[in-house]
């Protein structure tokens, strides 16, 4: 179900430069997310907020696979704007985080994630026999 839509979003994925360029995008903004979500955790947060965490948690390990990213971006964008608005404190941080999952939502996770090795393009030979 979810192959024709990531179809149509990245008929290409990125490779080279700027391939490269989105995989550490992809792999620094998991780190933070999964650190902060540890970090909270063993806090010992009430547990609607643990939840929460644990589902950013999720979406920081499937962002930094490059596995379903437009999910995972979007994940990313719902949980920062909560914690932004829900907890006191500098929400800068989290709306630069909340603003590097929107934009690995929409541009892709380029050539080197799980997305491009199972939805990208394919090539296929077809030979013909010789009479």
């Amino acid at each position: 179900m979810l192959e024709p839509a990531l179809f149509r979003l990245y008929s290409t994925f990125a490779r080279g430069w700027p391939g490269w360029g989105l995989f550490l995008l992809r792999l620094v903004t998991g780190i933070s997310l999964l650190a902060n979500g540890l970090v909270t955790l063993r806090g010992g947060p009430p547990i609607l907020p643990a939840a929460i965490i644990v589902l950013s948690i999720i979406a920081a390990m499937l962002l930094m696979a490059g596995l379903w990213t437009p999910v995972a971006g979007a994940m990313v964008v719902g949980f920062e704007l909560w914690k932004a608005f829900s907890h006191s404190g500098d929400p800068w941080i989290s709306v630069l985080v909340g603003t590097l999952g929107a934009g690995l939502a929409l541009i892709g996770p380029g050539a080197w994630s799980v997305d491009a090795r199972l939805y990208g393009w394919k090539r296929i030979d077809i030979r013909t026999r010789k009479s």
